[in-house]
């Protein structure tokens, strides 16, 4: 399979600014990243963690019957909602049908 075309120009400018990393030991040419360029990186490889809501969220285990869990993730899918935000919905309905909301 061919790679994509490329102008002789292009390929030129390329091939020059590859020289660089030609050479054995490039990585001595590089300096230690700044504080900045630090902070940009690992905030860039931190994964981006669940979306607060209200005071942020508690994560918690339950036990669900099988069949009740299958037929609630279908619902969830449908309603293009998570399962935590169902579960969080059902919650909310519960207390506000006992008062308590």
């Amino acid at each position: 399979m061919k790679g994509p075309r490329v102008s002789k120009k292009r390929a030129a400018r390329l091939s020059a600014e590859a020289v660089e990393f030609d050479r054995e030991f490039v990585i001595d040419s590089f300096s230690e990243a700044s504080r900045r360029d630090g902070a940009l990186f690992e905030k860039a490889r931190r994964k981006p963690g669940r979306p607060k809501e209200g005071r942020g969220a508690h994560v918690i285990s339950i036990s669900v019957e099988r069949d009740l869990l299958k037929r609630s993730d279908d619902l969830a899918k449908s309603l293009g909602i998570t399962r935590a935000r169902l579960v969080a919905r059902g919650l909310k309905a519960v207390l506000a049908a006992e008062g308590r909301l």
